[in-house]
This record gives structure tokens, sequence and C-alpha cells, in this order.
């Protein structure tokens, strides 16, 4: 880091952070802190809910994703559009005209207090494990970065957020959102361009789509039917509508945001403008990372991203392995930036005989490539290490950190700080709202004023900020921390969705019916990871919701049937 890139970073965030706090002045009732009291235009909501989604694990993981595995990871958002429509269409509506303060509270008006509860808990259980790995992203910049511990860096991106949100209720969080989004979005533009113009001069950005897709980094598309692939359109039309529904119907840290809206019509414009809008979103920022492997084929990566595990199979005692491994890694290098040579001379003079020779050497030597990195692996486990070594949340870090020039690496590190008091700062505030309206006031202290139920948010905020500190440590081997926090939130979000869907569509459902409904999904969904059914995580969220779908109405025919014997 050098002098511009700090006054670059810190007076971006300083400026998004002053200017939140300054917009929720005035946030001094319980409604105006969770709510905004109900004030906020459609383009405000917009970009809140975009930048509640968009933490540190986007920018972070996501093109790391797409260097490893290419761009079809984009289809895991094609059910979103398809959910923003019904969810306009059906939830909208309803949580509007229930003046509730939670999507849960609602279900006590539709159910009873235990299906509440119930959904509450589960609520509060994953979205607190998320909110630790959404701190975690950020923590993993500043321990690339300063070589700083990551217990340290936790806790220092924890206490910033947690003041900050603190202090400005939801009126702030979602201020702060519209600049954080314009600040990413410069940030990503410069990322991408940066990453073209770092390509040797030969090398045009024609030719560096054609080397992206000759790799396989441009599949976006998966057309294969297959129930174990994460990733294909299928999963995503289908098993991603389901997690999009629950995630925006049901988790408060998104219900929240178009709560805050003046009119049900300005809610529903915001879901439909991220429903537009996410996907080209996602697919720019895995075009990102699919560039930056480009960038990698022409100047030699290191043999490990992961700083700390690199130094440790550098040790003396393993330095004639190291050497030897390194020499071996760089002798692939070699051999694959010569093929992609060939493959950019082919495209230039329309040889399909010289591409055929360019991709048949590039395989080859991608699969030497890739040998000695799992061989480096190994070598950090014989030196003490974990067993596993996943460095995809490194890669973008890397390139940012040791190519970009000077106040670049600034502005891409304020998008993802940007990005992730964003996402803490929702969630913080989602958690502690319903911790207070869904626990605390309906079943400890249910008869207080205005003033003490606003000090018990604040309190409630701090209690989450101090839990997620804790908790961001269950991130530390999670792999791509973009896959973990989705997985995390597919075990949960069937069963909640199920809830819901029991309490808009079927009128005839009554309160026994849903909450042992509910039991019964989030069951199946622990069922199919305990015992490793062959099924795609996507798919847990359908599952996990026509269970309880079917067990609801199931429970309510035999109410019914026993009700009219005993008649």
């Amino acid at each position: 880091m050098r002098t511009a890139d700090w006054v670059v970073l810190c007076g971006t965030l300083a400026f998004m952070v002053l200017y939140g706090l300054r917009r929720s002045r005035g946030s001094d009732t319980v409604r105006k802190y969770l709510l905004a009291g109900k004030t906020l235009p459609w383009p405000v909501m917009a970009l809140s809910i975009m930048a509640t989604q968009a933490s540190a694990v986007t920018f972070i993981s996501t093109t790391g994703q797409s260097y490893v595995d290419g761009m079809r990871f984009v289809q895991f958002y094609f059910g979103l559009p398809l959910a923003m429509v019904i969810l306009a269409i059906a939830a909208v509506p309803v949580f509007h005209r229930s003046n509730a303060y939670t999507a849960y509270e609602y279900l006590e008006q539709r159910f009873d207090g235990r299906t509440r509860a119930l959904v509450s808990l589960i609520f509060l259980l994953q979205r607190g494990l998320a909110l630790g790995i959404t701190i975690y992203a950020p923590a993993v910049v500043l321990t690339v970065i300063l070589g700083w511990p990551d217990r340290i860096t936790t806790l220092i991106m924890g206490a910033v957020a947690l003041t900050f949100t603190t202090l400005g209720g939801v009126k702030a969080v979602a201020w702060t959102h519209v600049q954080q989004m314009a600040v990413m979005t410069l940030g990503l533009v410069a990322a991408l361009i940066a990453a073209v113009m770092l390509l040797p001069d030969h090398v045009s950005f024609l030719d560096a789509v054609t080397l992206a897709g000759a790799a396989g980094k441009l599949n976006a598309v998966t057309l294969r039917a297959d129930w174990n692939d994460r990733y294909n359109l299928w999963s995503g039309l289908i098993g991603g509508m389901f997690l999009a529904l629950a995630y925006f119907g049901t988790d408060q840290s998104q219900v929240q945001r178009y709560l805050t809206g003046k009119s049900i019509a300005q809610s529903r414009i915001s879901l439909l403008f991220n429903g537009v809008a996410k996907v080209p979103m996602q697919f720019f920022i895995l075009f990102i990372g699919a560039m930056v492997f480009v960038f990698y084929l022409f100047n030699q990566p290191p043999i490990l991203f992961e700083q700390t595990e690199l130094r440790r199979i550098q040790a003396p005692h393993l330095r004639a392995e190291y050497e030897a491994l390194e020499a071996r890694y760089s002798r692939a290098f070699e051999q694959r930036r010569q093929a992609a040579e060939l493959i950019v001379q082919a495209r230039r003079y329309g040889e399909p005989e010289l591409r055929r020779e360019g991709l048949e050497r590039y395989r080859q030597a991608q699969a030497e490539f890739e040998a000695a990195r799992r061989q480096s692996a190994v070598l950090v486990e014989k030196a003490g290490g974990p067993k596993s070594v996943n460095d995809t949340n490194y890669i973008f870090l890397t390139f940012v950190t040791r190519h970009l020039p000077a106040g670049l690496v600034g502005l891409v590190l304020a998008v993802i700080f940007g990005a992730t008091m964003s996402a803490i700062s929702s969630e913080m505030n989602s958690l502690a709202t319903v911790s207070m309206v869904d626990i605390y006031k309906r079943h400890i202290r249910k008869q207080a004023s205005d003033h003490h139920y606003l000090n018990a948010s604040r309190a409630m905020t701090v209690f989450w900020g101090v839990y997620a500190v804790i908790t961001a440590q269950f991130a530390k081997r999670q792999g791509s921390l973009v896959e973990t926090v989705n997985l995390l939130g597919s075990f949960f979000y069937g069963a909640m969705l199920g809830a819901f869907v029991l309490a808009f569509f079927f009128p005839r459902v009554g309160g026994r019916g849903a909450f042992y409904g509910v039991l019964a999904g989030e069951a199946a969904v622990i069922a199919c990871y305990v015992f490793q059914v062959k099924v795609a995580f996507l798919w847990y969220n359908a599952i996990g919701c026509l269970v309880v779908v079917a067990t609801g109405l199931l429970i309510s025919q035999m109410e019914r049937a026993l009700a009219r014997r005993a008649g």
C-alpha cells in the first residue's frame, strides 16, 4: 500500500460513513430507526437491496471463483428475475398492509406466535452465522496487505461497522448504500480496464476474450441437466429461484429494505430493478475474474496465492523440495504462455490448424501447471499446515495489490470495504430488529416506552456485532466464501420460504400445519446433507419448501377430517 492508496481508501470510506450519518439525522424513534419512517424512495431502496447482497465476498470470492471454475456461477442468479416478479406481486402488498416491523411478525398475524418464534429463531441462526463470514472476507484483505492476524482485522471491521450501524439505524444504512454502489461501479470498471491494459501490447481485448473462451472460462451457460451439478441452467432457474424467493421474501435483511418504502408501488419498483440489474452485475464481476486469468497467462502467478502457506513451504528445511517444485511450475507456466501466444496468432490470421495445436499444447501445459499447484498443497501439509489448501479468496487480492497502479489499489480496496460495510450494516440492523421486535418485545418486555425499545435496538446491534466477530473464525478454512455463504443459506431458506408460501397461497392452512411443516422441511434438508443425497445445495431450497407445503397441507387436511368427525 502506497500513500496514494491510503488517501483514496480512507477518504472514500470516511465520506461514505459521514454522508450516511448526516442523512440519518432524526432517527430518534423505533419506527424511524428500524424502518426509516417508511419514507425512502425506490432508487434508494433498490440500491440498498443490491448493496446488501454485494458484500466483500462478492468481489473477493466471485472473481476467484471465475478464475478457477469459469463464469458458470452466473447461472446461480438466473432464477432471480422470476423471483422478483413473484415477490413484487405476492409479498410486497402483504407486508406493507400488515404494518409489521419484521416479516416474522406477519406470521403471527397469519398463523400463531410459535410459528413466528420458530421462523425468527431460524433466521437469527443462519443470518448470524452468515454475518461472521461477511466480516471475515475483508479481514482477508487486511491480512494480505498488512500482514496482521485475521483476529485483529475482524475486530477492526466489526468495530467500524458496529459504530456506524448503532448510531445511524436503517436510514443511515440505506443512504450510505447509494454512495457505496457508486464507488463499487467505478472500482469494478477500473479493475476490468486495468486487467486488459496490463496485458502485453500485442494482446488485444478480443484476443483476451478468445483466450478466456479457449481456457473454458466463459462457460456462462451449461445446458446439461445434472442434479449434482451446483451450477447449470436448471439448478439456477429452479433452485436459484427458490433461493431468491426465500432470501428476498423471508430474510429480514432484505424484507426490511422494502418495508422502508413510501408505498407498495415504490417497493415493487425497487425489487424489479434488482431483478433486471443483478444478473448483468454478476456477469460483469465474473468476467473480471476471467480477464485476471488471462492476465496470469502472460504474468507468472505465485504457486500459492495465500502468502501464509507460501511462506510455510519456503522454510529452509523444505528449500530443496520447494525449489524443484517451483522450477516445474515455472516450466509449465512458460509452456502455457507459449500455447496462449499460438492461440492469439491463430485468431489473428484465421488459421484453424494453428488454433488446434495451441489448444492441445495449452491443455497439456495447464494439466502440468495444476499438478504443480496440487503438489504445493501436499507440501503445505508436510510442513505442518492444513490438509487442504484453497486459495480462491486470495487470487483477486493478489492481482490488485501487486499489479494495479497507485491510487487504483486504494479505490478497489474501497470497493471491497464499502461492500462489506453495506452487507454488515444491513445484516446487523436486521438481526437487531428481529431480536428486539420478535423476541424481546414479544416475549420478554411486552410493555415499555418507545425510548426503551430504541435503546434495546441499539443494544441488540452491539450484541450481534460482537457475535459476528467471534463467529468470523468459522470462515477460516471454508474455501470459496461465496459458495460457503450460499450453502449456509440453503440449509435454512427452504423451510422459511415454505412458511410464507403457506401464509400467502393456502388460506385454509392453520398454525399447527405451518409450525410442524417448518420443522419437517428443516429436517428434510438436514437429512439430505447428513446422508449425502446426491443433489447440489441449490436444490435444498426447493426440497425444504416443498416438504413444508406438503406437510402443512396434510396436517390441515387431517385437522379438518377430525373436526368433521367430532361434529
